[in-house]
C-alpha cells in the first residue's frame, strides 16, 4: 500500500501544481479585462489572435481576458475566474471536473474557440442531438465574434449538410454521429464522397460517460445482403422452451442454461444432430444461447420499452431511450419475437468501431464532467489523460445526509414514499433518481395514490426532458427521473424563471433522493450534484436495502447479520461500511470487464489502422491499377483503349470492393470466435491468447485474399468508359445501409432489476 499511497500523493501534488499555475494566469487575466474591455470588437478579436504564435498561445492571460470580454459582450455572461481556469486546463489537454451548474457549456465554447484560434479544428462531443444543436446556436455569437465558424451535426442531416458542417472550425455533434460518419467514410470509392473533415481536437462533454461508461459500445454500419438467412427460426424454437423443463436460471439470476431435455428439443426442432458439434458450436449454439438469454433474462420497461410497435433499448447510464441502439442480431430478434413484434434482421456488418477507438483517432482529447475524479484510473489507463478539479465559484451549501439502510426492498420502498410525502408537505421541491423505467413508474403510481402530483422523466418521454428538468426546482414539485447524467439542463430554484426562488431557498432548496446506490459512485454523485448549484441550499439522501443489486453482487459469497428496527431501518456502522465495500467491488468488476474487453478490441483496432492505410493508398493513388496490371498484364493490355481515368477508377472500385468485403468477413468471423471463445477454457487454453492467435492468423490472409479476388474480377468483369460494371457481375455494394449501436453490456446499469447482468456471454 505504501507505493500506492505514494503514487496518489504524487498525482495529487502534480494536479495541485497545475491548478496553482492556472490560478496565477487567471488572476493576471482578470486584471487585464479592464484594459481589453475598452477596445472595439475588432480590436478585442485582434488581441486574442496576437496572443497566438506559431499555433501556440504565447500570452495566456491576455488571451483569456479577450475571451472573457467577448463572452460578456455577445452572450451576456462574464466568466467566473474558476471558469477561466477550467478553460485553461482544457487548452492544456486535461479532463476537468466541474460541479453541476458551474457553467460547463460556456467553458467548453471558450476552450473550443481557443483551440480554433490556434488553427485547430474542434469536435465538441455531446451526448445527444438536442444538446449539439442547442449549444451550437447558443454559443454561435461568441465563436463568430472571432471570425470563426461553428455548426452542429445531428442525426437527421443528410450527407451534403454534414459535409458543409464538418468544414467549420468548431463542430458540435453527438459522439455516435461522429462515429457513424467515420464508418460511412470508410466505404467510399472516391475521395470526393468523403463527408467528415478530420479534426485535431475532441472536446468531450460528460467525458466520464463517453470515455469510460460507454467507451466499449460498438458503433456498427450494416448493409443488406440478398438471400440472407433469417435467424427467426431459432428464435421461434427457443421462444417455446419451458422454464425448469427445458432451461434453468441460476440462483443469482445471472445466467440461463439449457437442460439435457431442452438441448434435445432444440436439436430435434432445428433438425441437427448436436448443438455441440464442431460445425454448430460457433454459430447455431451461440444464436440459441442469445435467444435464450433474451427470453429468460431481458425484462420489458427495465432493459427496453415498446413504442409504436418498435423495440427501443434503454441507455442504463442515462435512463433514456438509446437512439439507434440495438443488441447483437440474435438477441435483438429474440426479444422482438418474444414481444410479438416484427423481427428485424441486422443485415451484414460492414464495419464497426468502438467509442474508445473513435476517440483515440484524435491527436488531442480533453473533456469536462461533474464526476471525473472517480474515473481517474480509467482515464489515465486507456487515454493517458490527467484530471484537474476546478473549485466551485461559491461554497457548497448542500447537506448530504447519511444513507438510510433497510433490510428489504419493500421496507425501503415504503420509506421512500413516506419521505417524499413528508418533504412535499413543506413545499420543498423533490427530485427522485430511480434506476429504470419500471421503478420510476411504480414510484410515481405509489405517490399519486397518496395524493402527490408527480412529473415523471424516463425513457418513455425524454423528449419533454428540458421542460420537466427546468421546472423541477419550483415550489412543491416532485420529479421522478431515471439517471440524470447528461440531461443538459440546470435545475434552478423557483422554476425556470426563478420567480419563486426566495420561497424555495427558505424551504431548504432542492431535495435529491436516490432510490438505491449505483454500481458506480460516479453515478451517485451525478445525481447528488443536481442539488446545491452555485451556492444554493439543498440536500441529498440515498436509500439502500440489503436486497439491492449493488449489495447482492458486491457482497456475493459474504454473510452479514443485522438487526433492523420495526420499520426495517438498520443503524449500524458495520453495515454502512459493508455497503461501501460492495459498491467498490462492483466498480472493480466493471473496470475488469472494461480491461478484458479492451484486450479483445485492441487487436482489431490495430488491424483497422492497416486497412485504413491500405484504403487511403488505393483511393489517393493509381496503386490499384498498377497492382492489377502487374498481376494480369494481358487483361490490362486489352483495356488500352479505355480512357486512363476510367480504367484507374475501375481498378480502384474493384480493389476497394474486395478489400471491404474481406474486412467485413474478418469482422464477422472474429465476432463468431469471440462469442464462443469461452469454450476454449474447457480445453485449458487462455481465451484471450487463443482469440489473438486466430485474429493474427486470419488477418495475414485477408489482404492477399482481397488482391487475389480482385485479380479474378479484373480479368472477367466488363470495364469501359463508365468504369467497372460490378453489378452485372453480382458484386454490387449494399443498396441500403443503416447504423446502430450494439448495447452488449447490461452490467453498466444499476438498481434492482431482476437481471443481475449477462455480461459473461459477451466477454
Amino acid at each position: 500500500m505504501g507505493a500506492f499511497d505514494w503514487f496518489w500523493k504524487a498525482m495529487g501534488a502534480q494536479s495541485e501544481r497545475n491548478n496553482k499555475k492556472s490560478k496565477a494566469v487567471v488572476t493576471a487575466a482578470d486584471s487585464a479585462v479592464g484594459d481589453i474591455a475598452a477596445l472595439s470588437d475588432a480590436d478585442v478579436a485582434a488581441t486574442a489572435r496576437a496572443c497566438v504564435k506559431d499555433g501556440v498561445i504565447a500570452d495566456k492571460s491576455r488571451f483569456l481576458a479577450a475571451l472573457a470580454v467577448a463572452s460578456e459582450r455577445k452572450l451576456g455572461m462574464r466568466p467566473f475566474n474558476v471558469q477561466s481556469q477550467a478553460v485553461l486546463r482544457l487548452l492544456e489537454g486535461d479532463v476537468i471536473q466541474m460541479a453541476t451548474g458551474e457553467g460547463k457549456t460556456l467553458v467548453g465554447a471558450m476552450a473550443a474557440t481557443g483551440f480554433a484560434l490556434t488553427g485547430k479544428r474542434v469536435h465538441l462531443v455531446t451526448v445527444n442531438n438536442y444538446l449539439a444543436a442547442r449549444d451550437a446556436e447558443w454559443m454561435r455569437p461568441l465563436v463568430e465574434f472571432f471570425g470563426l465558424t461553428v455548426a452542429s451535426v445531428t442525426e437527421k442531416m443528410g450527407p451534403e449538410e454534414r459535409r458543409g458542417a464538418y468544414l467549420s472550425d468548431i463542430i458540435y455533434a453527438p459522439v455516435n454521429e461522429l462515429g457513424f460518419d467515420v464508418l460511412r467514410d470508410n466505404q467510399i470509392t472516391s475521395r470526393e464522397q468523403t463527408v467528415q473533415a478530420r479534426a485535431d481536437v475532441a472536446l468531450v462533454d460528460e467525458a466520464d460517460s463517453v470515455l469510460v461508461d460507454e467507451a466499449l459500445v460498438p458503433l456498427v454500419l450494416a448493409g443488406n445482403r440478398p438471400g440472407e438467412e433469417s435467424t427467426g427460426h431459432i428464435t421461434n424454437v427457443v421462444s417455446r422452451l419451458r422454464e425448469e423443463q427445458d432451461y434453468v436460471i441460476a440462483e443469482d439470476g445471472r445466467t440461463v442454461a439449457l437442460t439435457d431435455d431442452g438441448a434435445a428439443r432444440v436439436e430435434r426442432e432445428l433438425g441437427i444432430d448436436s448443438l455441440y458439434s464442431e460445425e454448430n458450436i460457433g454459430s447455431v449454439l451461440v444464436k440459441v444461447n442469445l435467444a435464450l438469454h433474451a427470453k429468460a433474462l431481458l425484462i420489458r420497461d427495465i432493459h427496453y420499452i415498446i413504442t409504436d410497435g418498435k423495440l427501443q433499448l434503454i441507455d442504463a447510464s442515462r435512463g433514456r431511450v438509446a437512439e439507434l441502439q440495438r443488441w447483437p442480431d440474435g438477441l435483438q430478434a429474440a426479444v422482438e419475437a418474444k414481444e410479438g413484434l416484427e423481427v428485424s434482421e441486422g443485415g451484414r456488418i460492414l464495419d464497426t468501431i468502438t467509442l474508445q477507438e473513435l476517440m483515440r483517432r484524435y491527436p488531442l482529447v480533453c473533456g469536462m464532467t461533474g464526476t471525473a475524479v472517480e474515473a481517474t484510473d480509467q482515464l489515465r489507463q486507456f487515454y493517458d489523460l490527467h484530471v484537474s478539479v476546478i473549485d466551485r465559484n461559491k461554497e457548497l451549501q448542500r447537506f448530504d445526509e447519511a444513507d438510510r439502510i433497510y433490510a428489504s426492498v419493500d421496507e425501503k420502498s415504503r420509506a421512500i414514499v413516506n419521505e417524499i410525502v413528508a418533504i412535499n408537505s413543506t413545499g420543498q421541491p423533490v427530485l427522485v433518481g430511480t434506476h429504470d423505467v419500471a421503478e420510476s413508474e411504480d414510484l410515481a403510481a405509489a405517490l399519486r395514490e397518496r395524493g402527490i402530483t408527480v412529473n415523471v422523466l424516463n425513457a418513455k418521454n425524454d423528449e419533454d426532458e428540458a421542460r420537466i428538468v427546468a421546472e423541477a426546482g419550483d415550489v412543491g414539485r416532485v420529479t421522478v427521473s431515471t439517471q440524470m447524467a447528461g440531461r443538459g439542463t440546470d435545475i434552478k430554484l423557483g422554476g425556470a424563471d426563478e420567480a419563486d426562488r426566495d420561497a424555495v431557498v427558505e424551504k431548504g432548496g432542492l431535495a435529491v433522493l436516490g432510490t438505491s446506490r449505483h454500481r458506480s459512485s460516479r453515478l451517485d454523485n451525478q445525481l447528488r450534484g443536481r442539488a446545491g448549484r452555485q451556492g444554493d441550499p439543498g440536500m441529498s439522501l440515498f436509500f439502500v436495502s440489503l436486497e439491492d443489486d449493488v449489495v447482492q453482487q458486491g457482497g456475493e459469497d459474504e454473510s452479514l447479520s443485522a438487526r433492523p428496527d420495526a420499520d426495517g431501518l438498520i443503524e449500524s456502522k458495520r453495515v454502512r461500511d459493508f455497503i461501501a465495500h460492495c459498491q467498490r467491488v462492483t466498480e472493480g468488476q466493471l473496470l475488469e470487464i472494461h480491461a478484458q474487453t479492451w484486450k479483445y478490441n485492441q487487436l482489431l483496432a490495430d488491424q483497422r489502422i492497416i486497412i485504413d492505410e491500405r484504403r487511403a493508398k488505393l483511393l489517393d493513388t493509381d496503386q490499384a491499377w498498377q497492382e492489377l496490371a502487374e498481376r494480369a498484364p494481358d487483361r490490362a493490355a486489352e483495356l488500352s483503349d479505355v480512357p486512363v481515368d476510367a480504367r484507374e477508377r475501375a481498378a480502384r472500385e474493384i480493389m476497394l470492393y474486395h478489400l471491404d468485403l474481406a474486412w467485413a468477413d474478418h469482422l464477422e468471423l472474429m465476432d463468431d470466435v469471440r462469442e464462443s471463445i469461452h469454450l476454449r477454457a474447457i480445453a485449458r487454453e487462455t481465451p484471450i491468447d487463443e482469440y489473438h492467435r486466430i485474429a493474427v492468423r486470419e488477418f495475414k490472409d485477408l489482404a492477399q485474399r482481397a488482391v487475389d479476388d480482385a485479380v479474378d474480377t479484373f480479368k472477367t468483369v466488363l470495364i469501359d468508359a463508365d468504369g467497372a460494371h460490378l453489378e452485372d457481375h453480382g458484386l454490387s455494394r449494399p443498396s441500403a445501409t443503416w447504423t446502430y449501436m450494439v448495447s452488449d453490456n447490461p452490467l453498466s446499469g444499476g438498481g434492482n432489476s431482476v437481471l443481475k447482468g449477462i455480461g459473461n456471454i459477451f466477454r
